[in-house]
């Protein structure tokens, strides 16, 4: 078999920087508190938390003067405030792409525009991101249906979650066109989700099967399998090894693999090992 790993593959820069914090901060001060989930991985987390990162569901549960890390995902800023409030060493892991966007949508909220967000109701990136906008309440659409129900508005401001599909964006942005007759767009996806959903499109349709590594609980993991499964119906998504199931690859030629932006490395080369194994079997038969 030719097992091909799309380039890339796995974490991004602003999720491989927050976990590197993350283990960084434990060892130096012997214990770290996060938030939630530093990224939307189980593997990640259960490991962080051998090294000494902490899941809290609010800050009175991080003792006087001990770190505090916020995650890759952005954070609100009630809560900013809170942890300087008591004190905490904050360790700040937002990725500076999520930043831009907050950045972004600040400016577009002085140009008195209403805010839309293209984005998951719900996901913590669009949480934090919706914070931002502090005058008038942010209307936040997941799909061209919802961008339907929309009334018309004079003057509007768009930003996306940063992994949205631009599929979706473009679906929506074509009905928000109709809606609103002063319309500014500010394109927030990030370059990493733009590469890697061209690349998994690439390889879905050259590969006999495909598979997407990541946990079911992450946004990207979740599109990138989608993509995968327009183009080519043998596309599976697996949160690991034991996943995998041999019959997928009998008489396969070339097997695609990628990996959601939460997905450590250690993960995609234990996937790959999987399927060589299966591999060996097969020729033992």
């Amino acid at each position: 078999m030719n097992i091909i790993i799309a380039k890339s593959a796995g974490y991004c820069f602003g999720v491989r920087d927050a976990v590197n914090m993350a283990y960084e901060t434990a060892e130096k001060y012997g214990s770290v508190y996060m938030l939630g989930d530093i990224v939307h991985n189980e593997r990640v987390v259960a490991d962080l938390e051998k090294a000494g990162a902490k899941v809290v569901q609010n800050l009175d549960e991080v003792p006087k003067d001990s770190p505090v890390l916020f995650r890759a995902h952005g954070t609100k800023t009630d809560i900013w405030e809170e942890a300087k409030r008591k004190n905490l060493k904050i360790i700040d892991a937002t990725c500076p792409l999520v930043h831009e966007i907050h950045h972004e949508v600040k400016k577009l909220e002085e140009e008195r525009r209403q805010i839309i967000i293209i984005g998951d109701h719900g996901h913590d990136e669009v949480v934090a991101i919706a914070d931002q906008v502090t005058k008038r309440k942010p209307i936040i659409v997941s799909n061209p249906e919802e961008a339907q129900e929309l009334r018309r508005y004079k003057r509007a401001g768009i930003v996306s979650q940063s992994t949205q599909m631009i599929e979706n964006l473009q679906d929506i942005m074509d009905v928000l066109l109709q809606k609103v007759y002063d319309l500014r767009f500010v394109n927030t996806i990030c370059f990493p989700t733009k590469r890697n959903h061209e690349r998994i499109k690439e390889l879905s349709i050259n590969c006999d099967i495909m598979i997407v590594i990541g946990s079911f609980t992450s946004a990207n993991s979740k599109r990138l399998t989608e993509l995968a499964v327009e183009r080519n119906e043998k596309s599976y998504q697996v949160t690991g090894k034991e996943d995998l199931k041999k019959e997928w690859f009998y008489n396969i030629k070339n097997v695609g693999i990628s990996a959601g932006a939460s997905t450590p490395d250690y993960l995609i080369d234990e996937v790959k090992e999987k399927i060589q194994l299966f591999e060996r079997e097969f020729n033992n038969e």
